[in-house]
Parts: structure tokens; sequence; C-alpha cells
């Protein structure tokens, strides 16, 4: 259902595609979590371990950014890993402030068997798009994530890296 706001067009056309990319995003995530949860993971959980699975252990700021979360809620999220044996925090020997979060074996054991499963009905999902689509959809949505300045920096910044 497109907006009924009667404002520029420019402010129709934004909202318009806003409503339709927050419905889609919804729907696709509702669709996916059916196998989160038979293993009774959530979303934010899921993100956080599949990060460490393939980005090796790291700090909860790290993490956080990663996953686009607050302090508070990504130490909330490996709080519940936590108490689940999935991950565990460690103490860094030199600088005891440093604490970086580890999968366990368990949380590895999971992952091996819960990821592959989920990258497939991700793929399932997206095949109502051709591959040019997918790419073109990965990158329109890069664009819109990192904002009008951003993207034009990192523009200029690629257009002068080939002019070079």
């Amino acid at each position: 259902m497109p907006t009924h706001y009667k404002g520029s067009d420019a402010e129709v056309r934004a909202l318009d595609a806003f409503i339709k990319l927050a419905r889609a995003s919804s729907s696709l995530a509702s669709r996916l979590e059916g196998s989160m949860h038979l293993e009774g993971l959530t979303e934010p959980q899921l993100g956080v371990m599949e990060t460490i699975y393939h980005l090796g252990p790291m700090c909860q700021k790290e993490l956080g950014a990663k996953q686009l979360s607050t302090g508070g809620n990504i130490t909330l999220i490996v709080d519940n890993l936590e108490k689940r044996g999935l991950v565990e925090r460690v103490r860094n020997t030199e600088d005891r402030r440093y604490i970086t979060v580890h999968l366990t074996e368990e949380g590895k054991k999971l992952m091996k068997r819960v990821f592959p499963r989920h990258a497939k009905a991700i793929a399932e999902e997206f095949a109502v798009l051709s591959p040019d689509e997918q790419t073109m959809l990965s990158s329109l949505c890069k664009k819109l994530g990192l904002g009008k300045p951003e993207y034009e920096e990192a523009l200029t910044k690629v257009r002068r890296s080939s002019d070079g």
C-alpha cells in the first residue's frame, strides 16, 4: 500500500519506497525466523554467533558495531548466549580490561548445523529476484545504509583512485 501523505513528489516517492522496504524486510525476517526459533535463537543472537563464527572472537564493542546494536543490547544478547553455553567471555591476560567473546564448542556445533540451513533459506527467499536484481538490491541497500554524505565521500574516493 502506498503512502497517503499529500506532500511533494519527492516526499511521496521516498515514503512509498520506505514503506515497501520496511514491509519487505519485516516479511522476510518473519519467514526466516522459523528455523532459528526451532533452535531457540533470536535473530540478533544468530547474528552475533554468525559474526564470531565467520570473523573470529572479538570484543563486545566490535560485535555491537557489526550488529548495529547499542552497548546495553549487545551485553544482553551475549549474556543470554553465555547462559546457554554457546559463547564465553575471555579476559585478555595482558590487559584485563579487554574481554573477547568466543564461540564455545557447543556454539560451533550449533552454527555448523544451523547456519547452512539458514543460508539456504535466505537463498530460496531471494530466488524471486534474478542474480542481477540481487546484486542491484545489495548495492542500493549499501548506498541507502551509508547515507548521502558518507556515500558521496566514498564515491569520490573510488573515483579518485580509478583516475590515478
